[in-house]
C-alpha cells in the first residue's frame, strides 16, 4: 500500500498530469504535494482546493444516499474544467472522519479525463495514512 510520496508519484505518471497534491480540506493544509501548482504556489492552490472541496462536501444535495457508511467520504469526486486544464478533487476514504483529497491538475490537450478519474479512485483506496 503506497504512502503519500508514491501516491503523488504515480499520479504524476498519468498523461498530461501538471501538479498534484495530498490536501486536508477542513485546515487547508497540503500534505504531500509534486510537480507544479496551478498560480504557482502550493500553499494557495491547497488552501483553494480545500474550499472547493468543503463547498461540495458540506452541500446536503450533494451528499450520499442513505445507504453510505460513516467512513465513507461525502462526495466521490468533483471536477472542475476549463480552457486548457482539469482539476480533479477526489475525496479519500479513511477509518477515520475522512478529511483528505487527492487532487490532480491536468492538462486537457494531453490528458484523459476519464483515465485520470479511475486511477485517482485506484490510489484514494489504496492510500495509506498514518
Amino acid at each position: 500500500m503506497p504512502g503519500i510520496d508514491e501516491c503523488l508519484l504515480e499520479t504524476m505518471r498519468l498523461p498530461g498530469a501538471r501538479g498534484a497534491a495530498l490536501v486536508d480540506w477542513t485546515s487547508g493544509l497540503a500534505l504531500g504535494t509534486v510537480g507544479d501548482p496551478p498560480g504557482g504556489d502550493h500553499e494557495t492552490a491547497a488552501a483553494e482546493t480545500a474550499e472547493l472541496a468543503r463547498l461540495a462536501a458540506e452541500q446536503h444535495a450533494f451528499g450520499p444516499g442513505d445507504d453510505a457508511g460513516p467512513a465513507d467520504p461525502p462526495v466521490e469526486d468533483v471536477i472542475l474544467s476549463n480552457r486548457d486544464s482539469y482539476h480533479v478533487l477526489r475525496f479519500v476514504p479513511t477509518s477515520f472522519d475522512s478529511s483528505v483529497v487527492l487532487y490532480l491538475w491536468l492538462g486537457r490537450s494531453e490528458g484523459n479525463l476519464a483515465l485520470a478519474r479511475i486511477r485517482l479512485g485506484e490510489m484514494a483506496e489504496r492510500l495509506v495514512l498514518a
